[in-house]
């Protein structure tokens, strides 16, 4: 498994290929059940938000470790339109989808740290973390 990989998200089938490569490398690390469920979901929302508004980009996978902990770094990368209204998307409930409406804030909870940004017609750049327990 090499320490760094990355899925293009360009087609729904990509979203698939993305949360199964997320599920693999998470069990690979020694993450719990629990845990891997809870990784494999952020990247299908993360890689869902590319293929639907964004129609290009990737999430992209890493292993690191430090001497206290190892973690999943994760980051999902598109050259959309961008996010208008940052704080608006990470508002519980908000969809523009039509979908269930865990997105945004539904990753941040699902990961141990979360970063977004966005600027207009540049894309949006999502980075999150999850620690092994």
């Amino acid at each position: 498994m090499s320490p760094h990989s990355c899925v293009k998200i360009r087609k729904e089938w990509d979203i698939v290929s993305a949360r199964q490569l997320g599920r693999e490398m998470a069990k690979k690390l020694g993450f719990s059940t629990v845990d891997q469920a809870r990784i494999a979901t952020a990247v299908s929302e993360l890689a869902r938000n590319i293929y639907l508004y964004a129609e290009e980009g990737q999430i992209c996978f890493e292993v690191f470790e430090t001497i206290e902990r190892k973690g999943l770094r994760m980051g999902a990368f598109d050259t959309g339109p961008g996010i208008t209204d940052i704080s608006q998307v990470m508002q519980d409930g908000y969809t523009t989808s039509g979908g269930l409406g865990a997105g945004l804030p539904g990753v941040k909870r699902l990961m141990d740290e979360f970063d977004i940004q966005s600027e207009i017609g540049q894309g949006t750049q999502i980075k999150t973390v999850k620690w092994v327990r």
